[in-house]
């Protein structure tokens, strides 16, 4: 009986630091994503939609939040994808965004992009030097589905 209501009372220690955590107000943080950093590897238009490709290293990436890289990440860089309405230039923040990478060995990566603060983005392992190839499917909040695909070139 004394081993289960110590069990118990270490649970509910152990669970109030997570219950916290949950209630903070995280849409109140702000994290530059580093959606303005990094080289634009392209631009199209696509369906009255401007898309604007950006990969960008992590180690610059995570700088750029005031973070280091850990060292058990093997992602070593963040593609982000930017849309505007290609008449008014207004943001396109809402959305399903999801990008596949070929590697120069012909195997692939595949993403959900998520969502931050005005771009869309996620973490690759492009670290061999080679062509990647990076195909983007995405449903923007009028519910076409659009693509784009581009060619980019690892040093």
């Amino acid at each position: 009986m004394k081993k289960t209501t110590v069990v118990i009372a270490a649970l509910f220690a152990l669970s109030a630091p997570i219950a916290s955590f949950a209630a903070m107000d995280h849409g109140s943080m702000k994290m530059d994503h580093g959606a303005g950093k990094g080289d634009i590897a392209h631009e199209e238009v696509v369906d009255g939609v401007k898309t604007t490709f950006k990969v960008i290293g992590m180690k610059e990436h995570l700088k750029a939040m005031n973070m280091e890289m850990p060292k058990e990440m093997k992602e070593t860089h963040h593609i982000s994808v930017e849309f505007k309405d290609a008449k008014s230039g207004k943001a396109l923040t809402e959305g399903e965004v999801k990008v596949k990478v070929q590697n120069p060995d012909k195997s692939d990566q595949s993403k959900d992009l998520m969502g931050m603060q005005g771009h869309f983005g996620a973490d690759f392992d492009i670290s061999k030097k080679g062509k990647y190839g990076v195909m983007c499917k995405f449903q923007l909040k009028d519910g076409k589905t659009r693509s784009a695909k581009f060619w980019y070139t690892a040093k």
